[in-house]
């Protein structure tokens, strides 16, 4: 069992986040929270995943790219592009460095949180489709992801993976690698 002290990491986001992605963390934690215990996940675990995954998100743009080379991040050619990818990776770092999260599992859902990847765990999984379905979130579809993800899992990650990838393709945006890495593989081991 992890024990940290919550109230401490609260106040410490609510220095660094506005209310509505405060409320938008606390929607995500509730919702991992709720996931792992369905899926047989740790909860304490997803929560903490949960709060944290967005430590990084309202860093300003020319403040990713700098950060992310002080912490050692290889930036690709499409984080360049688009640097508001680099807050996961980031946030698991600041995760790490500023809250003191040294669990390679909370810290692997909290990189992988936005682009998912070709081999993703239970948890990563759960962090995820939380950052899609929490309870502040409305968009087309919304709701029946929230539907599919009490019955199956990897079916609501694969749609939350679809789901993305249209608004991106939508919005004429670059689609990460990582995104279709992560969907394919996905694909691939539900058809086995």
């Amino acid at each position: 069992m992890i024990k940290l002290d919550y109230k401490q990491i609260m106040a410490k986001l609510r220095g660094k986040l506005s209310g509505k992605r405060m409320r938008h963390s606390e929607g995500v934690m509730k919702s991992a929270a709720e996931l792992a215990e369905r899926y047989g996940a740790n909860v304490e675990k997803a929560k903490l995943a949960g709060i944290l995954h967005d430590c990084a998100r309202e860093m300003p743009r020319n403040n990713l790219l700098q950060s992310a080379k002080a912490f050692g991040i290889v930036v690709s050619d499409i984080e360049r592009q688009m640097p508001l990818l680099l807050h996961a990776p980031l946030g698991s770092k600041i995760a790490q460095a500023e809250y003191g999260i040294d669990d390679p599992e909370i810290l692997s859902a909290i990189a992988l949180h936005t682009t998912g990847a070709a081999k993703m765990t239970l948890l990563d999984k759960i962090v995820y489709l939380a950052d899609f379905i929490e309870p502040g979130r409305d968009f087309p579809g919304v709701d029946t992801l929230r539907l599919l993800a009490k019955l199956d899992l990897d079916k609501a990650v694969l749609q939350a993976f679809d789901q993305s990838i249209r608004y991106i393709l939508e919005h004429k945006g670059l689609i990460h690698p990582a995104t279709i890495e992560g969907r394919n593989t996905l694909l691939m081991t539900m058809r086995i």
